[in-house]
């Protein structure tokens, strides 16, 4: 029986195997691997590479290795990170988009950009910035409600929703009026210019490719709507001794505790555009397959639903055990950063490997998070891995947000917003897909659905 037809069995207590690509033979080339990666790097990857510890490539003359054991994880990402920065293809694709903001800086300027902006994302903080996470979910389950027994695109909605949740907490304003031509501009980017060509991965960045000229127009276009959002925002100013009202009163009275400084305006808007893209597209993704998962598996969509509908305060994350699961174990099969690519900066061992300088280090959460030798039913669906009391992962085997320094810092903010919002929506829907066609996972910025499938919700019963 293959797996499309496993995981459609109507009340099936088999775990539930969600669809995913065929494996890459292991006869694929590494030229022929390279040319895919712009189309779906997920599809690349052979069945070794779920299975062995270290695979060893070659590519234009260097080394390339991706690694499945933590303890060479922990080496890359926390004992030598400073050795390993982005590669030439990571800088080309997300410079346009997010400047020099945190996610891609390097050396000194990280390191301010990271002291910086750290106050604004503890949990304390965080906590401040949940009536307006709870604000824009509740809004969209009432608008919800009145669209029920239609069929609906649940994809598009979570990312209206995100962006919504992400305006209102960077700015303290709906996005109404801008998250049009937000989602346009994340929308144009993602389809003409998000992908990796063969000449952004081999060319020194010194050598313009014809995609980074029109990278550059794009770029233009879109630092000034983000000084535009600013702008607005500025003017709408804050009380005198008011305490902030969002990210971008934390993050333009943010100073750096070993200098004093500041960020510049350049800076700042390096950093709202890094927050609003890499927040709202990831967490919305997030959710849409967690919606897809529970939509496939009515059993843990039950059980998500009977808490939340049992929370005494459904803006208290801690009351929500199980829909945390469904999220761990959701980010487990789909996290939307499924590859971390590094380039060596200089020479070094990695296991009984020589690295040497420019050689690329890959560590991809998708194939760590399946790896047969790392987790029991690597490809099923499971969420009672992560409930309380769960023996938890290994070290570096589970890293939905990365490791290390350079872990994402808003990763504690992103499962916030994604346990309250999931939580809301099912505890006040049913939700079932309307087609059984597999969605399945594509690999290029981040793990998207090959489509956006329908879905059908109805109203649980009060009770």
């Amino acid at each position: 029986m293959s797996t499309a037809d496993v995981h459609y069995l109507p009340q099936a207590r088999l775990p539930l195997i969600p669809p995913t690509p065929p494996r890459a033979p292991d006869s694929m080339g590494a030229l022929r691997r390279v040319l895919m990666m712009g189309d779906n790097a997920i599809a690349t990857w052979s069945q070794r590479a779920y299975e062995d510890d270290i695979i060893r490539g070659r590519f234009f003359g260097s080394s390339s290795y991706i690694l499945n054991t933590p303890d060479t994880i922990k080496h890359v990402l926390v004992d030598n990170w400073e050795n390993y920065g982005r590669t030439v293809g990571a800088i080309r694709v997300l410079r346009p988009v997010l400047g020099e903001g945190l996610l891609i800086a390097e050396g000194k300027a990280w390191k301010h950009q990271r002291r910086t902006l750290a106050p604004a994302f503890t949990p304390r903080a965080v906590s401040g910035l949940i009536p307006h996470m709870v604000a824009v979910s509740d809004e969209t389950v009432a608008r919800l409600r009145q669209q029920c027994g239609q069929p609906l695109d649940l994809r598009e909605i979570m990312q209206r929703m995100t962006l919504d949740i992400a305006g209102r907490t960077m700015f303290s304003f709906e996005m109404g009026r801008h998250g049009a031509t937000l989602r346009d501009f994340v929308y144009e980017y993602g389809a003409r210019l998000a992908s990796p060509h063969l000449l952004d991965i081999v060319l020194p960045l010194s050598w313009p490719t014809p995609r980074d000229v029109a990278r550059r127009r794009f770029r233009k276009r879109w630092t000034a709507f983000v000084a535009m959002l600013m702008a607005e925002r500025r003017a709408a100013g804050k009380l005198e001794d008011a305490p902030p009202r969002d990210l971008f009163d934390l993050m333009g009275a943010a100073r750096d505790p070993e200098t004093g400084a500041a960020f510049t305006d350049a800076q700042l808007a390096d950093e709202v555009a890094t927050m609003i893209l890499a927040g709202h597209e990831t967490t919305a993704t997030a959710l849409f397959w967690a919606l897809y998962l529970i939509a496939l598996d009515p059993a843990s969509q039950d059980r998500l639903a009977q808490e939340a509908r049992a929370a005494t305060d459904l803006s208290d994350p801690d009351q929500l055990p199980f829909t945390r699961a469904v999220l761990d174990e959701t980010l487990r099969l789909y996290p939307p950063a499924f590859l971390i690519a590094r380039a060596a900066g200089g020479p070094d061992r990695i296991a009984a490997f020589p690295v040497k300088r420019g050689d690329v280090v890959l560590i991809s959460p998708w194939l760590l998070h399946r790896h047969e030798k790392l987790w029991d039913a690597p490809n099923a669906f499971k969420p009672e891995r992560f409930v309380p009391g769960a023996p938890p992962p290994e070290r570096f085997a589970y890293l939905p947000f990365g490791a290390g320094a350079r872990v994402c810092i808003g990763a504690h903010f992103a499962l916030v917003e994604a346990v309250l919002a999931l939580a809301r929506l099912v505890g006040a829907f049913r939700i079932e897909l309307v087609d059984r066609a597999p969605v399945l996972p594509v690999g290029v910025v981040t793990t998207q659905p090959d489509r956006s499938p329908l879905f059908k919700i109805t109203p649980r019963m009060e009770v």
